[in-house]
């Protein structure tokens, strides 16, 4: 036990980005790596979510997008990112939920971390059925009175993962970094699939 533990400090990834379309289980599953091995949750739903209940301009704008199921502007979401990994420690590692979302940010994502000497360990792609993931998106709805999860909004946000978000799955497997898990099941079993394989990673 002492021994996968030294591994762990001595080989812990510094930064993993939790990838997949709305509904994907991409939150539920950072906080669970998050704690694992010891890395900061970077939620930028949760970022923008926080801008839309203080109801700031960045909010405003943000909770207009959100309702009709568009992503925020790249240079928005980069700044906010950008920011928040300035507040941290150069050495701590980061687990990435909801970013990046397009090929723009994932470039952008790649020079933030190199100016602070790090860069993407991996990218951990969960696959989850189209009918699966309306859902659980739909069953979110009912439990957390999300505005934003109607029958509308999901197809809307669906689309616009294909069309946007999809590609950065091709950027991330040029650089050989990219791995997909079994999204679909029960939390406890992805979560399962999820640290196997992250454990792999570090002993490898």
């Amino acid at each position: 036990m002492c021994s996968k533990i030294l591994l762990y400090i001595i080989k812990m990834p510094q930064n993993i980005v939790l990838f997949g379309p709305p509904g994907s289980g991409k939150g539920t599953q950072a906080t669970r790596i998050a704690q694992r091995y010891s890395l900061v949750h970077l939620s930028t739903g949760d970022i923008l979510r926080k801008e839309v209940a203080n109801q700031t301009e960045l909010g405003k704008v943000a909770f207009a997008l959100m309702q009709e199921g568009k992503l925020v502007p790249d240079e928005i979401v980069i700044g906010m990112v950008g920011n928040k990994i300035a507040e941290y420690d150069a050495r701590q590692g980061f687990v990435f939920d909801g970013f990046p979302r397009t090929v723009l940010q994932a470039k952008a994502l790649d020079e933030l971390l190199s100016q602070a000497g790090k860069s993407i360990t991996c990218v951990i792609s969960l696959e989850v059925a189209k009918e699966e993931l309306i859902h659980r998106l739909l069953l979110r709805k009912g439990i957390e009175g999300r505005e934003d999860d109607n029958q509308q909004t999901i197809e809307n946000r669906l689309e616009e993962y294909h069309q946007k978000t999809l590609p950065v799955s091709e950027y991330y497997k040029s650089q050989n970094k990219l791995y997909t898990i079994d999204g679909n099941g029960e939390i406890e079993t992805i979560s399962e699939r999820i640290s196997n394989l992250i454990d792999k990673i570090i002993s490898n």
